[in-house]
């Protein structure tokens, strides 16, 4: 089933980088509990930061210009617990005046807000575009010159060009609540670059499960890049990793279902990094398992670490489903797992991520490929 990204409505949450907090305005506040109310009211009189509170509304109403709004940041962050700071809804407006309805969907946590109003750098990256993306060669542990995949990952570029990793990016995106946005500015970025350096084996695009609502409209921009692109739907490897908080199973069901239909594949990334990881294998039935890289360091000397991982490698060759070594460094690692029968290898040992791809992995890490014949 061939699916072309044009079909799709658009979702302009995904599509379009919010706009950064300027200017004067203020702050509208509905709290989880009157405790949580009283708590911001006294510490704002102590701060003398002018506030109003309206009874109607059932919110306080505060006004913050200049600075007033990091000295506020700063006086909620002290007072509140992180589940206040989450449970508080906030609205914030440029104008003076009351909300309306339809201002109401911008509305989001206290949390949310504070994290926002720090990442000014992250919205100018966004709308700049200042990202790349870097390959890292999947080979087959059989034949280490053998390139299987490449793996797409993100990298920021600061205003020096000077290269921003994806943890620090990703970690703000979230708590600022624009993964959306990320998410799905790294996904077509990587498949454009994809075609510009004419890759032609699989291509592994990790996605992050919360940054999507609605797969027919919040997946559109990928389809349409890929097919843009002229890449089968056969090469495109969708990896989802298992998040902090559990994963809502019915909505990732339903964004893997139509990765499934539209001919794409799927992994599971940082395997064995969870407590759900086998339920999750159980359910999604993917056709990659990436072994995370915690579990396979030091695998060779650490019993637990050998005998779990050798379970799940077991299982995974029980099931057809083709398993990929993550973080490998060491030759002791790589010949623990290729022994055990790890299908294919990713790590330092092989390369490190780079821009443009490594095409030609003969020799590599320092290290000799390994032949089949091995």
């Amino acid at each position: 089933m061939q699916i072309s990204g044009k079909a799709f409505g658009s979702c302009s949450r995904c599509e379009t980088v919010p706009e950064k907090i300027e200017g004067s305005g203020g702050l509208y506040l509905w709290f989880p509990v009157s405790h949580t109310l009283n708590k911001v009211i006294s510490a704002l009189a102590k701060a003398k930061l002018e506030f109003q509170l309206l009874e109607e509304s059932k919110c306080l109403y505060v006004i913050l210009e200049g600075i007033g709004r990091e000295k506020f940041s700063a006086i909620a962050s002290s007072v509140l617990t992180n589940q206040e700071l989450k449970e508080t809804k906030v609205l914030w407006m440029r104008e003076v005046e009351q909300p309306k309805l339809s201002d109401f969907y911008r509305s989001t946590s206290l949390d949310s807000f504070i994290n926002f109003s720090k990442s000014d750098w992250l919205l100018d990256l966004l709308s700049e575009e200042r990202i790349t993306t870097h390959f890292q060669p999947i080979v087959y542990t059989s034949d280490t010159s053998k390139i299987f995949a490449q793996e797409a990952l993100l990298r920021g570029i600061d205003e020096q060009g000077n290269l921003i990793y994806p943890g620090r990016i990703f970690g703000q995106a979230e708590s600022a609540g624009i993964i959306f946005q990320l998410d799905a500015l790294a996904r077509t970025r990587a498949i454009r670059e994809a075609k510009v350096h004419d890759i032609k084996e699989l291509l592994f695009i990790n996605f992050s499960p919360t940054s999507v609502y609605d797969p027919a409209t919040c997946l559109r921009m990928t389809v349409q890049a890929i097919d843009e692109a002229g890449i089968p739907h056969s090469n495109i490897v969708f990896e989802v990793a298992e998040s902090q908080h559990p994963p809502d199973m019915d909505h990732l069901i339903k964004i893997l279902m139509f990765y499934r239909e539209a001919g794409f594949l799927i992994a599971m990334d940082d395997f064995g990094s969870g407590s759900s990881n086998l339920n999750l294998m159980h359910q999604l039935r993917p056709d990659f398992i990436k072994l995370d890289m915690q579990l396979i360091r030091n695998v060779h000397q650490d019993y637990y670490k050998a005998l779990i991982t050798e379970k799940l490698l077991e299982i995974a060759v029980q099931l057809e489903i083709k398993t990929v070594a993550e973080g490998v460094e060491t030759l002791e690692e790589f010949d623990w797992v290729r022994e055990r029968g790890a299908t294919f290898v990713q790590g330092y040992l092989i390369a490190k991520p780079t821009s443009p791809p490594i095409t030609n992995t003969s020799y590599i890490g320092g290290v000799e490929a390994v032949p089949m014949s091995a």
